[in-house]
């Protein structure tokens, strides 16, 4: 698989994700969390769906990243993999409705922590230290963006004990779909910041005039 095939199929299964848990959300009564629709009945199918297609997702970016680039990316794709490993322990591991009281429930909680942090910083360090091209710049404000609604999803989550202060049980529903989209549309534009390849010099013809190096796109 090229860097451009997986590019395409990272978006393409970041879209799939998106338009299953859409459909969960627009089709079955509304629950607090994306995660709480696979207990309810028509709900497991969509959900699984979401979760294995955006783990889809982080796989085939991280093998993009390894093709393109693969010598300034080693942390980003581990970051990549441990997040597609917490969404499919996710997937495998339902949550418990309502407060967590089982094993099940306990993986599932800190497998979504696992994927909610990894990726605003597999982003961070993605683009950290590159030029201040736009499509950097768009990376690095996603992550940032991504980090920040993390930060107020978990001071507002009812298990925090700030929730109470900010009345954060009316909203941290709210907070984690924005969590979730923030991260779906961040895998999506580090595919498509990451699939050019990384520039390489090539050795200079003895020709007079001719540059010494050229920069791969």
């Amino acid at each position: 698989m090229t860097s451009r095939a997986a590019t395409a199929a990272t978006v393409t299964a970041a879209l799939a994700s998106a338009g299953a848990l859409g459909y969960a959300e627009l089709t079955l009564p509304a629950q607090p969390l994306l995660s709480d629709y696979a207990l309810v009945p028509g709900g497991m199918a969509p959900t699984l769906l979401g979760m294995l297609a955006l783990a889809a997702a982080c796989l085939s970016l991280a093998y993009g990243l390894a093709t393109s680039d693969p010598r300034r990316t080693a942390a980003t794709r581990v970051l990549l993999l441990a997040a597609a490993a917490g969404l499919m322990l996710s997937a495998v591991f339902p949550t418990d409705p309502g407060e967590i009281k089982s094993l099940t429930g306990e993986i599932h909680r800190w497998a979504a922590a696992v994927v909610f942090t990894t990726l605003p910083v597999a982003g961070w360090t993605l683009a950290r230290g590159r030029a201040r091209a736009a499509r950097w710049s768009a990376v690095r404000a996603l992550a940032v963006t991504a980090g920040l609604v993390l930060a107020v999803y978990l001071a507002a989550h009812p298990a925090s004990f700030t929730s109470g202060w900010i009345g954060g049980e009316g909203y941290y529903g709210l907070l984690e779909r924005a969590l979730v989209v923030a991260d779906m549309a961040l895998l999506v534009v580090m595919a498509a910041a990451g699939a050019r390849p990384a520039a390489v010099a090539v050795p200079a013809r003895e020709t007079v005039g001719e540059p010494q190096e050229r920069l791969a796109a």
